[in-house]
This record gives structure tokens, C-alpha cells and sequence, in this order.
């Protein structure tokens, strides 16, 4: 331990108590943990078969293990170890384990204690899913996406791992898009009818029976009296009830992680409980690694000043180790799209490895869209298809496919409702069997309706006219005119849903001619997505934040970091204070502060560059981790028009203001989607001159493009 700091040595010696080890980004955690081990085996004489170490993942669990037979595989070769008394032998080696493979352990032992089979383990997934599509379809009368299923089962596993009461999980019902406490219900009887526990069954029938059963709970703090947890910021209430329990009243308990970096809410991440150490676990102690060795002197200090704003977390104050410097860089845009174009060319110019780093999977689609077309190399990691199956993006599809069909009864019925018809259900039915009857297209068969109310024949005269011009308009004119002006979006309005992913279909439909083109890019970018092998060895990465947790890349790149983006909203200053007053507030407060522990793992992945994008939305994540207060210096390149038109009275550069405004007409071009200062977003439709005519929610506005410009008013997005 020569080389270790004195934090880190202080982790690995401190073993008479239960001790919280709140280890930062790049801080060496593991090492520490690992060295741990062989102290306390070496020096303390703690048999190895007595020390349980739980990971987050089984890929954890295999790492750590490695990690500990390199560095102790002299001393201590690998031998069976046991499960329970009647297994022969001791262990030589400490157990590595998730929390789900104890919970086995402990299910298997009492159920052989009280003769009884536990219920099996459903371990296929597929069969997850088709059960909990049936449910779906049973509660809501409709068919559920792949999407929608994938976030039904997240909130029943969330719903699990928080230990909802039947009250909470009603409240559900109004924060989610589905009839969750229903479906949750419904899915929890099918499995206990056949017999069958999922993962969280596991862990709930294991915390019970180690609550209702002396003897078992005996058993497993007898045979653990050594209990090691790493990244227990990533661990959900359950599990560490379950950990309480297994560590008993000596609690010879040693927990690594940080609350700075727990950021996996939606999977029920538990990190009040580190908040909590001292309190559940009296006498214990809190011990900081504080040193980061992974990045650069600039790179660590804008990190620890971004999360020190932060509330719910220990004081601590990250230090960089390395004396080397770092870079920050924030370079402006026009708008989302020059991301795009920007991180292409570096792809093109990468050699050390560089991560571009996004909060949703979506964000990287255009990205990748211009990368394939380009033949530049990338990789993608944990790739996720969830965007192609989104209820939105099915929506647009089927829009777009009934342009190209009006005749298809089954896409009229999809759709109706969600492009300002005003048709009932009784007249949608009736308008297609008089279209299959006389082979119409369903908007003529409704208008030959009897019954039509007028705004009903107001709104299929519209949609006649609409699909018309989006066969002719090209794809990225169609999406927009299904957004704007044929009333899908004031249907997401009404539902309640995001219109987030308007932009991404847009900024996609940008690189193609016609709607059937775009429909077959599409199809062709979600087998590319899902099938595409990746070159192991490609310098160029692209994944999510929370793909990215525990590795480091040279340079870092971070998309889309723009108000309303990410963070997706800001809660007002007083709830940011931590001054709340209702639970809700307090609910806004973690949610907030879990977007800025997630934009700071973000960060701390940067060894040497950090890259920000800065959009006309601005980032008060950026002002925060950069210099908080600092006004931006005028005269940069990539000023904002508004900026622009205040630097001519300071003696600026006429000629380089006329390129600027020229530029500002150039992105201008037909389809292209752009946000007013005061009508919001809007499509453009067409240029003249210095008169563009543009079409908002509002209706459409022909405006001097040169007011527009000097006043700042208008950004391309």
C-alpha cells in the first residue's frame, strides 16, 4: 500500500465498524475494496469462506473476483465454495455475489429447511414481456408497443424495488401513461397462478422470509459475519433492507460508493440510505476518498463546483491528483443540428478515443444517420431499439403510410383522432365501411357521410387537402405539417406525452427527398441500430450517460445539453435552495438533482477534453460548471444574432456581421424547423427576398428576415 493515498488507506485498515466509504469519480474504489479483502484475510485473520462481497451486476461480480484472484491467486488458490453446512470443505477464496444470487441462496435454503419447493424463476424475458402485453391489452383494450411494455416492466420492477405501498403505487396511475396499479395487480396474480417468481419476486420473497424466519436469518449472518457492498448508490430499498438484515447487530459492514453519482432512479437506485449510514447502522463511519486520478486538474475542479450546488449528498470536495492540465471547451450553435455536422468531421479526425456522451438514445439518431451515410467509422454501445417502436414515431409512421394509402382502413383508425378530424368513433367505423364498399379513400368516404357534423366535415376536407400535399412535399415539410399544421401536436398536448421526438424524425427526415424514402430510412436505421456490428477497436464511441458509468475516455464529448433538453425542466430557485414545503417539492428536488448528478457523471468520464455544445436554449448546467456568474465575453465565434447586433456598436466588423446575417438566410431553407421568440416553434415554408414565410401552431407568419435577425427573434434548430 505504498502507493495508496492516505484516504485510500484509511478504507482499507478501518475494520472494527460499519464503515461508508464515499469514494469519487476516478477515486480507485475498487482497489481499495479488493485490498480490503486481502487485509483483512492476511492481517486480521477473517477466513475467507466468512466474507460476502455484493455487486450491482454479475458482470461485477466477475470482475471483482478477477480482480482479487490476480492480485491473491499465489496465497490463495480457487476452491469449490460452500452453499451450506453439508457441503464439504471451506471455501479459500471470499464470495463474490449479486444480491439477487444470495437471495437464491437464501430462498433455496429455506425452502429445503420447510420441505417445500419454492416457486422457479421465470428467467425468460420474452415470456415477461408477452405476459405483460396480454395484461396490457386486457386493462386498455388496445395493443401496447415494445416501448410501452418495456416501460410497463420497468415500473413494476421500480414499483418492487421501492416497496410501494398500495397508495404509492395509486399515485402511480396519475404521474405514468398506463394503468400501472391494474396492470401490476394483474401481472403479480399470473405469476403466482403459475408458480413463477421474477428477479424482484426474489428479492422480496428473500427479504420476507429473512424477517418471518429466525433460524434462516441466523444461518446467513452466521455464515456472513463480513459483509462488503459495492456501488451501494446503485442498490434500491429492498436490497438494503435485505443488507440490514444479512448484517445483523455487529454489522462488520463495509459499504463503497457516492450519492454524486447514483444515477438510476428509474430502476429504484436507493442513495438516501447513504445519506442514512449513520443513522441504521450506530457507531458506523463515514470515510472519504476525495482524489481523483482519472482526469485533469480543470476537469475536476468545474466538476466538484457543478455538484457542490447539489443538497442531498455528503460534503465532500473532489481534488485532482494529476498536475497535468485539461481542457474545457463550449463552442456555440446555431442549433441542434450542428452538433451533427461538427462531431462527424471529428469523428473523421479522431485518433485518441473520444466518447460523445447523450442523455437518450434518440439523441444519437441523426448523428448516426450522417455517420453511415458517410462510411465514418463509430461504435455504439448497449445500442436501444426503444425509439423505432415509441407510440409517437408509430404515429407519424402511420400517418405518413395513409398519405401514400387512403384506402387503408386499419391506418385511418390509428389515426383519426390524432389529426384534428373531430370524427367520433361511430363515424370513423362508418367512414370506412363505405370506403371498403365503394374503394374510397376513407377521408372521401367520410364526406359522403349523411351524419357528419360540420366541424367533422371542417376537419376531412383538412385532412384531404394535407395528405394530398404531404405525397408531394418532401419528408421533412411532411413531418413538420403533421406536427403543425394538421393538430398532432395539440393531440400530445391533450395526451399528455412528449413531442421531444418530433425533432429527431425531423432532423432525420432532413437527409431524405420523399416520405416513402424516409420510411425506408427509417426501417433501414433500426436494423442498422439493432444488428450493426461494431469494430471493437473504434476509437469513436457513442452511448448514453448511463452506459458510460465506471469507464473513461480521453476526450468526451456531451450532446444536447440545453434547457428543456437536458435538464428536460428547472424547478423553481426556492425548490433548487432545497426550500420545500409539500412532498411534491421535495419529489422536484430529487428529480433535479439526480439530472445534475447524471450531467455530472457525464463530465468526470473526461481524462484530458471536455466538449460542451452550447444551444440558442442555453444550459444552466453549462453556466454552473463552467464560471457561475461570468457573463460570455462578446465577439466569439458563434454569437447569437442578438449578440451580434449589440457588438456593432462597440466597433465590430461590419463585413464579418454581413457574412453572420448571410449565414442566418442560409439556414433558412424550406422544411427547416425553427423556434420565435414569441410564436414558438414553427416550420419554415418558404423564402423571398428578405420575407420568409413560416408556419406556427399559431397559423402562418411572413416576417423581415433582417428584424429577425438583428433582434435575435428567430433561431434554426
Amino acid at each position: 500500500m505504498k502507493d495508496f493515498s492516505e484516504q485510500q488507506k484509511a478504507g482499507v485498515l478501518t475494520t472494527d465498524s460499519p464503515v461508508l466509504l464515499l469514494a469519487v469519480p476516478g477515486g480507485g474504489k475498487t482497489t481499495v475494496l479488493v485490498t480490503r479483502l486481502g487485509y483483512m484475510i492476511y492481517c486480521c485473520g477473517v477466513k475467507p469462506e466468512q466474507i460476502l462481497t455484493l455487486t450491482y451486476t454479475v458482470a461485477a461480480t466477475r470482475d471483482m473476483a478477477a480482480r482479487f484472484r490476480q492480485i491473491f491467486e499465489k496465497e490463495m488458490p480457487a476452491q469449490p465454495d460452500p452453499v451450506f453446512d453439508s457441503y464439504p470443505g471451506a471455501s479459500s477464496v471470499p464470495e463474490f455475489r449479486t444480491i439477487n444470487g444470495i437471495c437464491a441462496k437464501i430462498i433455496l435454503f429455506y425452502g429445503r429447511m420447510i420441505g417445500k419447493t419454492a416457486f422457479e424463476l421465470e428467467t425468460d424475458e420474452k415470456k415477461l414481456t408477452r405476459l405483460t402485453g396480454e395484461i396490457y391489452r386486457k386493462i386498455h383494450d388496445s395493443y401496447a408497443t415494445e416501448s410501452e411494455i418495456k416501460n410497463i416492466r420497468t415500473l413494476i420492477a421500480y414499483i418492487k424495488n421501492m416497496m410501494l405501498s398500495d397508495e404509492e403505487i395509486l399515485e402511480l396511475d396519475e404521474k405514468s401513461d398506463y394503468r400501472i396499479s391494474l396492470i401490476y395487480q394483474e401481472y403479480c396474480r399470473a405469476l403466482r397462478e403459475q408458480k413463477r417468481m421474477d428477479y424482484d419476486d426474489q428479492m422480496i420473497y428473500a427479504e420476507t422470509i429473512l424477517r418471518h424466519s429466525p433460524q434462516t436469518l441466523s444461518r446467513f449472518q452466521s455464515l456472513y459475519p463480513y459483509i462488503c457492498v459495492d456501488e451501494a448508490q446503485d442498490t434500491s430499498r429492498i436490497q438494503h433492507k435485505i443488507i440490514r438484515l444479512l448484517a445483523g447487530k455487529k454489522a462488520n459492514i463495509f459499504m463503497v460508493g457516492d450519492e454524486d453519482q447514483s444515477i438510476y432512479a428509474f430502476r429504484a437506485a436507493y442513495p438516501q440510505a447513504l445519506l442514512d449510514f449513520e443513522k441504521d447502522y450506530p457507531g458506523g463511519k463515514v470515510l472519504l476518498m476525495e482524489l481523483n486520478y482519472r482526469s485533469g486538474g480543470k476537469i475536476v475542479t468545474a466538476a466538484d463546483r457543478f455538484i457542490s450546488k447539489n443538497i442531498q449528498r455528503h460534503k465532500k470536495q473532489m481534488r485532482p491528483c494529476r498536475t497535468d492540465d485539461s481542457a474545457i471547451r463550449v463552442i456555440d450553435m446555431k442549433g441542434r443540428g450542428g452538433q451533427y455536422t461538427y462531431l462527424a468531421k471529428a469523428a473523421k479526425d479522431c485518433h485518441a478515443q473520444t466518447a460523445v456522451l447523450f442523455r437518450d438514445n434518440e439523441s444519437a439518431l441523426p448523428l448516426i444517420d450522417l455517420l453511415e451515410r458517410q462510411q465514418i467509422p463509430y461504435r455504439y454501445r448497449n445500442a436501444e431499439l426503444s425509439f423505432f417502436t415509441n407510440r409517437v414515431v408509430l404515429d407519424i409512421e402511420n400517418i405518413l403510410r395513409f398519405a401514400l394509402n387512403p384506402r387503408d382502413t386499419d391506418l385511418f383508425m390509428q389515426i383519426y383522432y390524432k389529426v384534428s378530424t373531430y370524427l367520433t368513433k361511430q363515424a370513423a367505423l362508418e367512414a370506412c365501411r363505405i370506403a371498403e364498399q365503394q374503394n374510397l379513400p376513407v377521408p372521401d368516404a367520410a364526406l359522403r357521410s349523411r351524419n357528419l357534423s360540420v366541424a367533422a366535415r371542417k376537419g376531412c376536407l383538412a385532412l384531404k387537402e394535407n395528405l394530398n400535399l404531404l405525397r408531394r412535399e418532401s419528408a421533412a415539410e411532411a413531418v413538420n405539417r403533421i406536427g403543425y399544421t394538421m393538430g398532432y401536436r395539440s393531440y400530445l398536448e391533450r395526451a399528455g406525452m412528449s413531442d421531444k421526438k418530433l425533432y429527431i424524425l425531423s432532423a432525420l427526415a432532413r437527409a431524405t427527398n420523399r416520405v416513402d424514402d424516409f420510411l425506408n430510412r427509417l426501417d433501414e436505421l433500426e436494423r442498422i441500430v439493432g444488428e450493426k456490428d461494431h469494430d471493437p477497436s473504434c476509437s469513436f464511441i457513442l452511448s448514453t450517460i448511463h452506459s458510460s458509468k465506471g469507464l473513461e475516455y480521453d476526450t468526451v464529448y456531451l450532446m444536447d445539453v440545453a434547457d428543456g433538453l437536458f435538464p428536460e425542466t428547472i424547478p423553481p430557485a426556492a425548490v433548487r435552495k432545497g426550500k420545500c414545503r409539500s412532498t411534491e417539492e421535495r419529489e422536484t428536488l430529487s428529480v433535479w438533482e439526480e439530472e445534475r448528478r447524471l450531467f455530472y457523471v457525464g463530465v468526470t468520464r473526461a481524462k484530458n477534453n471536455l466538449i460542451l455544445f452550447r444551444l440558442p436554449e442555453g444550459s444552466v448546467f453549462i453556466r454552473d460548471l463552467t464560471e457561475p456568474g461570468r457573463k460570455k465575453a462578446p465577439g466569439k465565434a458563434g454569437r447569437t444574432a442578438k449578440e451580434v447586433i449589440n457588438g456593432m456598436s462597440m466597433g465590430m466588423n461590419p463585413l464579418r456581421d454581413r457574412r453572420e446575417y448571410a449565414h442566418f438566410l442560409d439556414q433558412l431553407a424550406e422544411g427547416v424547423l425553427v423556434s420565435h421568440a414569441m410564436f414558438g416553434e414553427g416550420v419554415v415554408k418558404h423564402l423571398t427576398g428578405e420575407r420568409v414565410t413560416i408556419v406556427f401552431s399559431v397559423g402562418e407568419k411572413t416576417l423581415d428576415t433582417r428584424i429577425l435577425f438583428e433582434r435575435g427573434l428567430l433561431v434554426p434548430l
